[in-house]
This record gives C-alpha cells, structure tokens and sequence, in this order.
C-alpha cells in the first residue's frame, strides 16, 4: 500500500500546475505517469524537473538504449527497487541486453558478457553504488572508450535511477497491474552484486 497518494489518472490531480506537469509527461517520450513520478507531481516544480531529466538520460545519451538500460537495471538491483526492475529489465530485453546477463544481475550472479564495453558498463555502475565511487583506472577505461560524455551521462545516469530506487521503496509505490514482485531483497541494506566474469 502506498504510503501518499499516488495519483493514477488526471482526474486525481488537484491543481493547474500538476495538470500541465502531467500533460507534459504524456505528450512526450514516457507517454504516461508511472513510478516515481506519481509521487513527484506532489512537487511540481520538482517533477517538471525530474521528467526533463530523466527522459535526456534514458532517451538521449550517447551511451545508446541497450548500454543506458544495462545501467539502471544494475542501479535498481542494487536498491532492490520492484518497480524500476519490472519496467527497466523488460526495457533491457527490448533494447538487446541478453535474457542470461538481465537473470544473473537479478539472482545476483556474475553476468558474463561477450560485449566488453557491456562489461565496463556494469562494472562502473556497480562500484560506483558499491563504493560511492569508482577505481582511478576503471574510470579512465570508460572514459577512454565512451569518452567524457559518456562517462559524466553514465554517472548521472546511476545517480538519477538511484534517486528513482528511493522514490518508488520510500513511497512503497505499487507495481503496475498488481503484477508480483520480480525481485527478492535482502532483510537488511543493499543487494551485493558480484564482479562480471
């Protein structure tokens, strides 16, 4: 159960201000309000600011769809957001990030990757949520092959999905549908994620 209103249609906005945010929301790239910003409308400064956000890192960065959704679903396995994964790991599949890697990152298994920049992907994003922050030389590596766009993006990209992951567990935001959760959490702090092989 929600623990704030979480508004599902227009109708269940109060004021000309979230009315517009909303619009904005379904006239673009998202084509709907889910998730996290069923909660940010709340603010709708913040929210406008949010979905502009969010649609530049998940629909516009140089990193392309596949290597962008391989990093928000390592971001919200590490937070074990239920949310973030249904929606971003059917995403992952749709963008060409193989069935076996989106399982092992769910189970919490090694992925094995054949694309060595997928693995530079998962393994800057998963010590940067690990550590805070990623080794001098892991960070060269990605820079080397992605460039500075593309590792500042990839870096704002784990930050932004990691603010969405606390959104949608703070809020106890509802999966779509009733759909079951697809994740298990572990009973305290944040799910480990093991090195790729």
């Amino acid at each position: 159960m929600p623990r704030i209103p979480l508004p599902a249609t227009r109708d269940d906005l109060i004021d000309d201000e979230q009315r517009a945010v909303w619009d904005g929301v379904v006239s673009g790239p998202r084509g709907r309000v889910i998730g996290p910003l069923r909660a940010a409308i709340h603010a709708p400064v913040l929210a406008r600011a949010w979905s502009s956000l969010g649609e530049s890192l998940r629909f516009g960065t140089s990193l392309g769809k596949r290597r962008a959704e391989l990093a928000i679903i390592v971001t919200g396995r590490r937070w074990s957001a239920q949310v973030e994964w249904f929606i971003h790991a059917q995403a992952a599949a749709d963008a060409g990030v193989q069935p076996d890697i989106i399982a092992a990152i769910r189970d919490g298994k090694a992925p094995h990757f054949v694309d060595a920049d997928d693995a530079l992907i998962y393994d800057y994003a998963r010590l940067l949520l690990r550590d805070g922050t990623v080794p001098a030389d892991l960070h060269a590596r990605v820079t080397a092959r992605f460039g500075i766009k593309g590792v500042v993006e990839l870096t704002a990209l784990v930050g932004y999905y990691s603010m969405v992951a606390m959104t949608l567990n703070a809020h106890d935001v509802p999966l779509p549908d009733d759909a079951v959760p697809p994740l298990t959490a572990p009973e305290e702090g944040l799910f480990d994620q093991p090195p790729p092989q």
